[in-house]
């Protein structure tokens, strides 16, 4: 496979197997990572791509999806609920690399040990960054109120900043979303106990209630017209978003095809005599169209992750191209797994199998935006141009 575990890997294989050790028991108790989350902390991995100045390890995005690829191998709910904290971190090197400090304070917070907690997504809201159906009241001194419901806030038991963003429709320059900070201990802030998923069941991901939840002025990012915009704010979201779910479910189908081929050898036909099932030549096939179509994906993954990191130009098809990538990563890692468990045989069909576990967590790669709907619909868009009303008016 075209990707490896670097010399340099920023996570020992030993740590990786303790935290696979632990996957299994968590999933089936619908429990949280919190010895993962624990021993993460202690090798400094939530500080990973903090810059070196201001305490952290300096890790570029490309360089990180590496060690998301591999932490998802081993357990792919605590690798997608610290992904979370990792995209806040993303975009504030994103920031500033366009020169701009305004969340140099989440860096600082960071290499301090707060953990940063992703409240963006609402029910039924398809706008996702682009417009939210929460409220974003002014305090009158340059902070904002957010009330409002999330979902899927990963790291729930354990984030102690979340940001988040609502509509402010007090101006008159018309609505304007507004993107800031939240404390967990502002009393305004309420988590739900109500993740009982099929599958990432670790990262308990559970609904965020804000009531007049306070961001004061210096943690209050953006106040932004709601809709499409290359502002860096929401591009860094955007980017570091889409990349590092893309190295996620990567990673999961690198690990299933790993099981897949481990099983294989060791199963057994008794039609070919006690002959193991890598001879059978339609389950080697299987196997191998599934690598060879993870294999198209480590490149795309990499190189997008490092125009993001350079600031690279690709004009107006960069947030096509950022959806794109997610989608093909979690598409093909769907893919991959089905295809890792029809080898396996009838085993991998018991929820003791790590196959199982693996294809109910690569589900979740489908609910992630963007979903494959709307990458169709902004690739369509950047070649063919909003549809046009038909037939054409008269005169």
């Amino acid at each position: 496979m075209t990707t490896q575990a670097s010399p340099t890997a920023y996570l020992e294989d030993d740590l990786l197997e303790r935290i696979r050790g632990r996957a299994a028991r968590i999933d089936r108790e619908n429990g949280f990572f919190d010895e993962d989350l624990a021993e993460l902390r202690a090798v400094g991995y939530l500080t990973a791509m903090v810059p070196a100045e201001l305490g952290g390890a300096g890790l570029t995005l490309a360089q990180l999806t590496l060690e998301q690829m591999r932490l998802a191998g081993a357990a792919p709910a605590t690798a997608l609920a610290v992904n979370m904290h990792h995209v806040w971190v993303g975009v504030a090197n994103t920031l500033r690399a366009h020169g701009d400090s305004s969340m140099d304070f989440a860096l600082e917070e960071a290499a301090a040990g707060e953990i940063l907690g992703f409240g963006i997504s609402e029910a039924g809201n398809d706008l996702v960054l682009f417009g939210s159906s929460s409220r974003a009241d002014p305090d009158g001194a340059g902070g904002y109120r957010f009330t409002g419901t999330k979902i899927f806030t990963s790291l729930s038991p354990a984030w102690t900043r979340l940001g988040t963003f609502g509509t402010d429709t007090s101006g008159d320059d018309g609505p304007h979303s507004v993107y800031g900070f939240v404390r967990r201990d502002d009393p305004g802030v309420a988590v739900k106990d109500d993740w009982d998923t099929l599958g990432m069941r670790a990262s308990q991901s559970c609904t965020t209630v804000l009531e007049q939840a306070h961001a004061p002025a210096d943690r209050v990012v953006r106040r932004l017209p709601p809709g499409p915009t290359m502002d860096p704010f929401v591009f860094g979201i955007f980017a570091n978003f889409e990349v590092l779910l893309a190295s996620i479910y990567t990673g999961i189908a690198k690990r299933a095809i790993d099981v897949a081929t481990e099983t294989v050898t060791r199963r057994t036909s008794l039609k070919n005599n006690g002959a193991p099932y890598s001879n059978d030549p339609d389950i080697r096939w299987r196997l191998a169209d599934a690598a060879m179509a993870l294999d198209g994906i480590y490149p795309q993954v990499e190189l997008i992750a490092r125009d993001v990191d350079t600031l690279a130009d690709r004009g107006p098809l960069w947030m096509p191209q950022l959806s794109a990538v997610k989608s093909r990563a979690t598409e093909t890692a769907l893919r991959v797994v089905e295809q890792c468990i029809r080898v396996s045989g009838g085993s991998s069909y018991f929820s003791s199998s790590e196959l199982s576990r693996l294809y109910r967590d690569v589900l979740a790669g489908i609910f992630h935006p963007s979903d494959d709907e709307s990458v169709h619909g902004a690739w369509a868009n950047a070649l063919l141009g909003p549809v046009v009303p038909w037939p054409p008016e008269e005169g």
